[in-house]
């Protein structure tokens, strides 16, 4: 099959013969020249799909942490209230043991003057 293609070189004269090889010789450098350019191309459009589902998952996982991180302001909302109220609970039980121990010790004072009464 290269018989063929040589086929038609006959009878062309050196200096042409010269040129057709060396537009062969610059065919074959582009050719190699295209096939690596080719591959740094595949290669790069790899490395940017790679890029691209990395940023894909850092954003879901970016997502997910905002709804915890909403979640927990949440809950420490909820129990900074809950603390409050029992805070606030706590407050007006002591507030309530103290007055019944206002009213104890004034029962017993009272008690006591009874008794002395009752002695006299």
């Amino acid at each position: 099959m290269s018989w063929a293609v040589e086929e038609w070189k006959e009878g062309l004269s050196p200096r042409v013969l010269q040129k057709i090889h060396e537009l062969e010789s610059q065919v074959d450098k582009l050719k190699k020249e295209r096939q690596q350019r080719q591959y740094q191309l595949e290669s790069l459009e790899a490395a940017l799909q790679k890029q691209k589902q990395k940023v894909e998952n850092e954003k879901n996982e970016s997502a997910i942490l905002k709804r915890e991180n909403q979640s927990l302001m949440e809950l420490c909302d909820n129990l900074e209230k809950a603390k409050q109220k029992i805070s606030h609970d706590l407050q007006v039980k002591e507030s309530q043991v103290n007055i019944q121990s206002g009213q104890l010790n004034s029962s017993k004072k009272d008690i006591e003057r009874l008794e002395q009464e009752l002695k006299r």
